[in-house]
Order: C-alpha cells, then sequence, then structure tokens
C-alpha cells in the first residue's frame, strides 16, 4: 500500500500509541506535540517517556511542535474531548478544506452537550470536513507491546470509512467499519462513565456478582441514551459498546475504572484527578450524560448514581442501598 501523509494530533498515551500503529501499517506519521522537549526526546530515542515510558516508538514518527503538519490530507485527532472545540479554533488556519479527521477522543462536551463530530461540523464549517471516529477497547500499553486489538471505525461515507479502515490496520490492530457515528461515539463516551461505578464497586468490595450485573445494565442504559440520541441500538452490542465497556470496566489499566475504585477507598476526587496525571474523561462525561439524559427524559440510574457521588459528594455505599432497593421491572426496558 502506497505510505500516505497523517498527522497525528495529541501526543498522550493514545495518540502516540496510533502513531506507532500507523508507522507500522507502512506509512510516516507526524505526531504534533505542545511540549518541544519531549518532541525531541521521541525523536532521538524514540520513546514517549511521559506517557509510555520504556515502550520503543517506530523510528519513521516525527515529532514535532510546528503547526505546519496540521495541513495534511488526514488528521488524526486525539485531543481530550473537552479540550477539542478550543483547540480547533485556535489551529483553523493551518487545516485544509476537506480535510479527513478521525477522532479518537470519547467523550461529550459539557457545557454544549454536544458529540465530537458536531464540534468538528460546527467549529470547522467553512472548511468542509470529513470525519470519522475510532472506538474500541484499546490500552494504548497493549497496542504498543504488540497485543492483538480490535477496534471499529465509523464514517458516515462508507467508502471513506473502508478506506481509513485499509489505513489504520495492520498486524496487531484490527479494524472493523460502521456507519453509525453516532452510535460509536456515544458508546465510547458512556463506557467511561460506567467504568468509574465499576470501580466504585470494586473499591467496596461489592465482589464479581455485582460487577457483571453492573456491566449488564450499564449496556442497557447506555443503549437508551444512546438511542434517543439517534444511535443504532444494534450498535451497542459491538466493540465501542460492549467490547469498550467490558475493557474499561475490568482492566487495571483504565483511568476511568480506577478513579472508581479508589472513590470506592474513601479517597477525594480532587486528590484522585491531581495524582493520575492523565485524563479521566469519564469525570465530565458523567455530569453531560446526566443533563443530556435529562434533555431526553431517559432512565439512568447508574449514570445518576456516579453523578452524585462525583458532584454532590454523596457516599456510595448509600447510593447502592438506593440503586438495589428501586422498584423492580421487566429485564428489558
Amino acid at each position: 500500500m502506497e505510505a500516505v501523509c497523517i498527522t497525528v494530533a495529541g501526543g498522550g498515551s493514545w495518540g502516540t500509541a496510533l502513531a506507532h500503529v500507523i508507522a507500522c501499517a507502512g506509512h510516516s506519521p507526524r505526531l504534533w506535540l505542545r511540549d518541544t522537549a519531549l518532541a525531541e526526546h521521541c525523536n532521538t530515542h524514540h520513546e514517549n517517556p511521559r506517557y509510555l515510558p520504556g515502550l520503543p516508538l517506530h523510528e519513521s514518527i516525527v515529532a514535532t511542535t510546528d503547526p505546519a503538519v496540521l495541513a495534511a490530507p488526514i488528521v488524526i485527532l486525539a485531543i481530550p474531548c473537552q479540550n477539542l472545540r478550543s483547540w480547533l479554533t485556535s489551529y483553523t488556519s493551518y487545516f485544509s478544506p476537506g480535510t479527513i479527521f478521525c477522532n479518537v477522543a470519547k467523550g461529550i462536551e459539557l457545557q454544549s452537550l454536544t458529540r465530537c463530530s458536531q464540534i468538528v461540523a460546527q467549529t470547522l464549517q467553512s472548511l468542509s470536513p470529513r470525519y470519522a471516529i475510532l472506538s474500541g477497547p484499546s490500552f494504548a500499553k497493549e497496542v504498543m507491546r504488540g497485543l492483538p486489538t480490535a477496534v471499529v471505525l465509523a464514517a458516515e461515507d462508507a467508502l471513506l470509512g473502508h478506506r481509513l479502515r485499509d489505513l489504520i490496520s495492520c498486524s496487531v490492530l484490527r479494524c472493523y467499519s460502521s456507519c453509525d457515528v453516532i452510535g460509536v461515539e456515544m458508546g465510547g463516551a458512556l463506557k467511561n462513565v460506567m467504568a468509574i461505578a465499576a470501580g466504585v464497586g470494586d473499591g467496596l468490595d461489592l465482589g464479581h456478582n455485582s460487577r457483571a450485573a453492573l456491566i449488564t445494565r450499564g449496556l442497557a442504559e447506555m443503549r437508551r441514551l444512546g438511542v434517543a440520541c439517534g444511535a443504532h441500538a444494534e450498535t451497542f452490542m459491538g466493540l465501542s459498546g460492549l467490547g469498550d465497556l467490558t475493557l474499561t470496566c475490568t482492566g487495571d489499566l483504565s483511568r476511568n475504572r480506577q478513579l472508581g475504585l479508589r472513590l470506592g477507598q474513601g479517597e477525594r476526587l480532587i486528590d484522585i484527578v491531581q495524582s493520575l496525571g492523565m485524563v479521566a474523561e469519564g469525570v465530565a462525561t458523567t455530569e453531560a450524560a446526566y443533563h443530556l439524559a435529562q434533555k431526553y427524559a431517559v432512565d439512568v440510574p447508574l449514570t445518576k448514581a456516579v453523578y452524585e457521588i462525583l458532584y454532590t459528594g454523596r457516599d456510595p455505599e448509600a447510593v447502592l442501598r438506593e440503586l438495589m432497593a428501586r422498584n423492580l421491572r421487566d429485564e428489558d426496558e
């Protein structure tokens, strides 16, 4: 396959891992960073010591702080959801008309309750951007270690989705395609809320039965809210729904699960966030999802429970007792 010019914007763990994957697929990606010293280290030592220490990067990756690389025909957006709008606004002049943006951030913008696809469309309307979303169960460290990973890439334009799927896939990353952009975005965002809930349960030592119940009922809740926003119900049984939910609710590498675990063990949210060193998107997404559910009149008991723990300081055990005392109902409700 002919090499394609691709820029990855954002040098966190997942942005760096994707640059590595793209290089493994035979391309020569440029990794745009804010930090000059970090870029120089990546180029000299072929390692991102801040986010993926000890894991070697493909030598064809070129890290830079020069925004001129954002003029590439394909830009991978690895910018946190809550920062995406301001970042796009700041760098609009560097993008080319018709640029293909493949977003890999997961979340719902808190102030506007909009998804990343809507943020890109609103912010870059004059450039007629083309949009895709990559999501699924994928810890960056495992991808960097060459462990088999499967993800889903959604684009309303099926041909665009197929093209990007073929570009990104390699021996360690298998990429499936979808046309349900809303479903893939909502699944990737909402699973982080459930991961916090799962972590809280583990912090309270509630056992495996409880975690299995949470994953199952959490999936039903994600599907309800996603469908209300225009998603296809079946998407939530795929990689961006059930797959990512299972990973983040059970994997120790999940920042959101770790945050919930420490909340369940009695730590303060402010202390946990400061010590993580990386963004736990589930915190902001919980508030956004809670208000989005109110907007669409969707019942989201688990999201409400996490919201109350994070934002009203309620005791996790008291919230659990209320969840278990809710009126009984049919499983498909």
